[in-house]
């Protein structure tokens, strides 16, 4: 696609992430489910990129910024007033498309080739955010038992030294 090429987006498969994060993962299965998709990043809302399938950084961090812009621009556009918050949306070229979807933490971008299949790259991208959500909620769940096991590990050390004076 012309307008990603010139944002220095090209298709590749590698998947880039912050440390400590499971979104490569998600990009991963991502990429691999949706064979329309040439490149994707999952960012914070901000545009702050989480990961990525562009190998070059500064590319990565400009399509995270361009698609919060995105959705920013096309959620003040909008004409109802009250309505529902933007959640998707798509820019279409004669080489290609950008697909953005977004939930309440994070949002996935991603380019497309020509005459994409629009209703299941946008379900490729929500599921894409629905496990990165079930991967970021398993991480929570294993720290507070891990936190809560130290702490009585912590009680137990105690009370056993309490009882040994």
């Amino acid at each position: 696609m012309h307008a990603a090429r010139s944002l220095g987006i090209r298709p590749v498969r590698p998947v880039v992430a912050s440390p400590g994060m499971d979104a490569a993962q998600a990009l991963a299965d991502l990429t691999e489910i949706s064979a329309q998709i040439e490149s994707a990043v999952l960012a914070d809302l901000d545009g702050t990129v989480v990961a990525s399938t562009l190998a070059d950084e500064s590319a990565a961090k400009s399509f995270a910024e361009a698609a919060a812009e995105l959705l920013s621009g096309a959620e003040e556009v909008r004409t109802k007033p009250r309505s529902e918050p933007l959640v998707q949306v798509e820019a279409a070229a004669l080489d290609g498309s950008v697909f953005v979807a977004k939930d309440e933490r994070h949002l996935v971008a991603a380019v497309t080739k020509r005459h994409p299949t629009v209703g299941l790259v946008f379900y490729d991208l929500k599921t894409c955010l629905r496990m990165l959500e079930r991967e970021e909620e398993a991480k929570a769940v294993k720290a507070t038992k891990t936190a809560t096991r130290r702490r009585t590990m912590k009680k137990k050390t105690e009370e056993a030294d309490d009882e040994g004076s």
